[in-house]
């Protein structure tokens, strides 16, 4: 990674930042806001359909946390108070579908900011955003490059955080030495299998060849026979949607795997447990924490009360919380905060003030905008990731990982997998 100085770097965000609040005056007008005046979010995510789990759960958890803003004052922008209020539409992870629904939300709805999951949708949604100066956010940063000037990542930092489960695992597992991933072949998929390929070798653990999938397929009972017959000491679900984690995991249990398994996800791992047995998920590795979790009650927590958050989603939504359903909520908290530093809902304001100093509080802690290395853009807000182990049924953070750190040390081999891939942002 590029070594600039706290202050060069600071003075060059600052520049981005002017550059990007001017350009974005351009696209759409300053509306000044009446006292009181709701302030209105695009939603614009999978709502239905296969990976609708990485979608509608953060819809459910943004109503909750625009509820508690209400109740506390709204958001104070010059003085006056302003009600928040989400507009979702379902792009039902279709490009197409995406770019229909960022034109009604920027155009008709007249959203002021919008979170997307990204991934294949972005593309659908970059020429609304580029035209208009919107600012966007999605949760892979691979989708991030140095022609994305309207688009961050505050939140989940996929698949770059998936190297804090392997190191973990090595550092506590060092008799494990082999591992084979799986993964369906699309733009979530691959740079994990990347991620993780690099994130092996850097811990000393052997990879087999991955085992890539379409994602229409339905059968996987042939997928865990073969990777059950490479004996190998760890079998990687990847960032498989939660449609295949599920029947994957059944599939382990069913041919009577008893290896170590890690996951980039678990989401209802309850239902896993439920179709297998405690004892076969105890010690299965995930990324994604349950927020009751006495962990998250630490002072460099920035999600205020994960606690009750945790137990009013379930009440509402039981049985669903998964691993966006803070994610969302979790980039409006840092959203709010700049857009009342900046007294300004107008999209370059906020980015410029999101990005000032470099850093931003992530719900994991303090974090950097990062990315130039992989990304060709600082955009990423990158940080502390927690990593999750089962246990007699219960998903709990075992440590917390700091991502920048692994990157320092092992960056060269992540950016060679990236190559081999063809996904580093200079070949996309």
């Amino acid at each position: 990674m590029k070594n600039f100085s706290s202050q060069t770097k600071r003075e060059f965000l600052k520049r981005m930042a002017a550059t990007i609040s001017a350009g974005m005056v351009m696209g759409l007008p300053k509306i000044t806001l009446a006292a009181g005046e709701t302030i209105k979010i695009g939603f614009l995510a999978p709502l239905t359909g296969p990976v609708a789990a990485w979608g509608k759960p953060g819809l459910d958890g943004c109503q909750i946390w625009a509820e508690r803003i209400n109740a506390a004052g709204g958001i104070q922008i010059n003085g006056e108070s302003h009600p928040v209020e989400f507009i979702g539409y379902d792009n039902e992870y279709d490009p197409t579908k995406a770019r229909a629904g960022a034109s009604k939300l920027v155009i008709e709805d007249g959203v002021k900011f919008v979170m997307m999951l990204g991934g294949d949708t972005w593309p659908g949604a970059q020429p609304v955003a580029d035209r208009t100066g919107m600012l966007f956010s999605t949760l892979l940063p691979s989708d991030l490059g140095p022609d994305t000037s309207t688009l961050i990542a505050p939140a989940e930092v996929h698949p770059i955080y998936n190297v804090t489960g392997v190191q973990w695992l090595a550092e506590n597992y060092p008799d494990l030495k082999s591992a084979v991933i799986c993964a369906q072949d699309d733009a979530l998929g691959i740079p994990s299998v990347a991620t993780y390929l690099a994130a092996f070798e850097a811990a000393g653990i052997a990879n087999e060849d991955p085992i890539l999938f379409d994602a229409a397929t339905t059968d996987f009972a042939p997928i865990v026979s073969r990777m059950i017959s490479l004996n190998t000491d760890i079998i990687c679900l990847d960032t498989c949607y939660t449609e295949f984690v599920h029947p994957l995991v059944e599939q382990l249990f069913q041919q009577g795997y008893e290896g170590t398994v890690i996951s980039c996800t678990a989401d209802f791992y309850q239902q896993m447990i439920e179709k297998t047995s405690v004892e076969f998920m105890e010690g299965f590795i995930f990324q994604f924490p349950d927020f009751d979790d006495p962990a998250l009650e630490q002072d460099f927590i920035n999600f205020e009360d994960p606690g009750g958050f945790f137990t009013e989603y379930n009440n509402r939504h039981p049985g669903e919380w998964g691993a966006v359903s803070w994610e969302y909520a979790s980039i409006m908290d840092l959203w709010k905060w700049a857009a009342e530093k900046a007294n300004s809902i107008e999209p370059g304001d906020v980015l410029a003030s999101m990005l000032e100093s470099g850093k931003g509080e992530h719900a994991f802690g303090t974090a950097d905008w990062w990315g130039m290395d992989l990304f060709g853009i600082d955009q990423a807000l990158v940080g502390n990731w927690p990593v999750v182990v089962v246990n007699d049924g219960k998903a709990r953070i075992q440590e917390y990982k700091w991502i920048p750190g692994w990157y320092e040390e092992h960056g060269e081999i992540l950016k060679k997998y990236f190559t081999e891939y063809n996904i580093m942002w200079d070949q996309r």
